[in-house]
């Protein structure tokens, strides 16, 4: 049967990507709500940024790693968002060999780093609300920029691995992808070569990378939920839990959908799941984020009050 397989195999140089079926007026109603929400998240990731950027009293550990999040779904959202909306047009249905690989690293490695930006974030919150007084000590800029490089380069060399394997899949003539994008999972549906081994590296990096991170912030809440609790003062717990809702709320959005997407049911519903909760993690996830971290942070909401105050005062003076 390896025999039969190896002899039929045949070079793919291009992929054909399906995106959504549906009538033309779907597809393009979806196509336009997917391009707004591509100027919106890379319009709100931007302001994010210089935000932080440009209002010293943001100069923190949570505000740096908050940068780092909003660069990541910049990218993110780049990488999946612009061939999405061609796909579904029909005007860019096809991708090469050596494109959809590309795209397909960038994605998973992208994903990966943001499972270790957020479990980095939770374990940055732990540390200010259940250690205050150690927390500068704790968490300097040293040790704060080599977390932000370390869940950088845990991203991306992690998954190298993984795309190293991948690449030297065959292909037995079969070149059709049920997705908007290059899907990992499509790509060892269509190979004919054997896929044990990657097969067994996604099961170890799933491991590694979603339930470790997963379980580095779980853990962490139940620390701090727990340090907020044994506070007397109203006011103090109040205070306590602002600082990190926003990111719990992100945290439960990123992590509940990429727990889901590892559960199976049939083949068919598996691949349209798949499909809406890729959409949201690469393309409505780093939307809500800048929007989430602007309406429940007290600090950022300030910073954009006295930026949009100086905005108008000197359109005035103009």
């Amino acid at each position: 049967m390896a025999g039969t397989k190896i002899r039929n195999k045949t070079s793919v140089q291009e992929f054909i990507l399906l995106g959504f079926p549906g009538t033309w007026y779907f597809r393009m109603s979806l196509a336009v709500l997917l391009s707004v929400t591509y100027i919106l998240t890379i319009t709100g990731n931007i302001c994010i940024i210089a935000l932080v950027r440009t209002h010293p009293q943001l100069h923190n550990p949570m505000y740096f790693f908050l940068c780092n999040l909003s660069f990541l779904e910049i990218g993110l959202t780049t990488t999946a968002s612009p061939k999405a909306i061609g796909v579904i047009l029909g005007t860019s249905q096809t991708i090469t060999f050596n494109a959809c690989l590309i795209q397909m690293f960038f994605l998973i490695s992208l994903g990966g780093i943001e499972c270790y930006l957020l479990a980095t974030m939770a374990y940055d919150r732990y540390l200010a609300i259940c250690h205050p007084l150690r927390y500068s000590a704790l968490m300097n800029n040293t040790i704060t920029a080599q977390l932000a490089l370390a869940s950088w380069l845990g991203g991306f060399l992690s998954i190298s691995v993984l795309a190293a394997l991948i690449s030297r899949l065959s292909f037995c003539g079969a070149n059709i992808i049920n997705h908007f994008f290059c899907h990992m999972e499509s790509w060892i549906v269509l190979s004919c070569t054997d896929t044990h081994v990657i097969e067994v590296t996604i099961f170890i990096l799933s491991i590694l990378i979603v339930i470790f991170s997963c379980t580095i912030t779980v853990v962490s809440y139940i620390c701090i939920i727990s340090t907020i609790l044994r506070i007397p003062s109203t006011k103090a717990w109040q205070k306590a839990f602002s600082t990190c809702s926003a990111h719990l709320i992100v945290v439960t959005l990123w992590f509940g959908s990429c727990i889901i997407l590892f559960v199976k049911t049939s083949a068919q519903n598996t691949q349209d799941l798949n499909k809406i909760l890729n959409i949201f993690n690469t393309i409505i996830t780093p939307l809500l984020n800048p929007f989430i971290y602007t309406l429940r942070n007290k600090e950022v909401k300030e910073a954009l009050a006295r930026t949009v105050r100086e905005t108008f005062s000197s359109f005035r003076k103009l």
